[in-house]
């Protein structure tokens, strides 16, 4: 029996599952080549409560929406360069475990461009930033975006070119499609995003649900069991935390499913998703692009995890006995301070589980998923009050197999592109271009020796 990283296990009703690396199989990755480099990236919207994440930021001002300076916030002079990562922000904390694994880039920009509202570019334009002359069609300056750029040159190695995921599940949608994409095939074509995690679960899996009352792994694992004498001690192991870990995704997913049916039978004000809590959501969507990534079904993937300007709220439910509007609370900052630390902590809780879990999860080398890939997080604005586009947060967690740096602390000279950023992720990826967007050029401080 041959197998690569992208076979499918197959049960009796036409479900399927991608296996992950195992070195028992003939035909596997072998342990002296090297793991695919892969691309994450992981999109916070309405921006941060600056004084939270920012090194040095802890005591300044509160900004008040509507001031008329509220844009123009002196940024705090930081050494330029890059220096080791010792201390974390409040909000950064959730990353200690993974510390020496991740770098904080400050000081990115990017230009706004007049005639667009400020959350819609601020979103659409995050992975595009097309310099403002190039794009006529659109007020927006949007273009390909980079995970289709970075597809474009590795996408064709794997079953999907690239992956999209949002946590938007609501269908009160009073804002266009600019609010809630960041994936772009090209100026005004979007990449649509799978928002439900049955649809991205099926998707991925090629499950035809036959037999409803019986799940996916109950079905691949009658075969799965006879290839199991295959396998060495260890591998079995890791197929059966692979096989777990599906499992829970469906648990989750069981779960999601008979709340929400719950919820609808009861009187809200909100719609019925407002109720669903936040961050099973997020990691749910989460364990399904970490699953992708470990099988080889793609390379390249975004999670959006909350759309731009939406009011609807949200049921964060660790923190709130009751949903609230994160872009709501950002339009009041002296009020909310202590909420939207909390709620920033909140993202970083999700994007740290997640980092944590590629780091568990080991390929053919002996290093971890996380090890061979670039998982950046990462908001198109400053500041939620203040709107502004400049010193966005940026964190980059993974190496992309030793191409970066990590565990240190970049901050880039004023004016510094983020298109610089996704420049040097793009070339870390193997792609040959000078350009992106309207970068000026490459980071060479953040790249590695690998």
């Amino acid at each position: 029996m041959h197998f690569n990283r992208r076979s499918f296990l197959r049960g009796a009703a036409g479900a399927g599952m991608a296996l992950p690396w195992l070195e028992s199989l003939g035909g596997a990755q072998s342990a002296t080549s090297l793991p695919a480099t892969r691309l994450a990236i992981f999109y916070v919207p309405v921006g941060v409560n600056r004084r939270g994440f920012f090194p040095g930021e802890a005591e300044t001002i509160v900004p008040k929406f509507g001031d008329p300076n509220r844009k123009i916030l002196p940024r705090v002079e930081l050494p330029t360069g890059l220096r080791p990562l010792e201390t974390l922000t409040p909000t950064q904390q959730p990353l200690e475990r993974v510390r020496q694994k991740v770098t904080l880039v400050t000081g990115l920009d990017r230009i706004y461009k007049q005639g667009s509202d400020v959350h819609a570019q601020c979103g659409s334009c995050f992975l595009s930033s097309a310099t403002q002359d190039s794009v006529d069609s659109s007020v927006y300056p949007l273009a390909r975006t980079l995970d289709h750029f970075v597809a474009d040159h590795v996408g064709g190695a794997t079953p999907f070119r690239t992956l999209e995921l949002s946590c938007n599940s609501h269908t009160d949608n009073k804002e266009s499609i600019y609010f809630d994409n960041i994936s772009w095939y090209g100026t005004d074509h979007v990449a649509p995003s799978i928002r439900d995690p049955r649809k991205a679960f099926n998707r991925l899996f090629g499950t035809q649900e036959k037999q409803a009352c019986r799940n996916i792994t109950d079905l691949v694992l009658e075969d799965a069991r006879l290839m199991k004498n295959l396998l060495s001690a260890s591998d079995r192991t890791k197929f059966e935390e692979y096989f777990d870990s599906i499992r829970t995704i469906e648990e989750q997913m069981d779960r999601r499913e008979q709340l929400k049916i719950d919820l609808s039978q009861v009187g809200l004000e909100e719609p019925t998703d407002a109720h669903l809590p936040r961050g099973e959501y997020i990691r749910l969507m989460g364990d399904l692009m970490v699953a992708a990534l470990q099988t080889g079904l793609t390379n390249v993937a975004t999670l959006m995890i909350g759309p731009e300007r939406w009011d609807t709220p949200y049921m964060y439910e660790s923190l709130f006995e009751k949903p609230m509007s994160h872009h709501q609370m950002s339009h009041n900052q002296p009020k909310f301070l202590k909420e939207l630390q909390q709620v920033d902590r909140f993202h970083m809780e999700q994007f740290a589980y997640l980092a944590e879990k590629m780091d568990s999860i080991e390929e053919a080398n002996g290093t971890s998923l996380l090890d061979n890939t670039i998982f950046t997080y990462g908001a198109g604005l400053g500041d939620g009050a203040t709107h502004q586009y400049n010193d966005l947060p940026i964190i980059v967690a993974g190496s992309g197999g030793g191409r970066l740096k990590t565990g240190q602390h970049l901050h880039c000279a004023k004016e510094t592109p983020l298109a610089n950023l996704w420049l040097t992720h793009a070339q870390a990826m193997g792609h040959p271009a000078e350009r992106f967007a309207d970068s000026t050029a490459p980071i060479s401080s953040l790249v590695g020796s690998g």
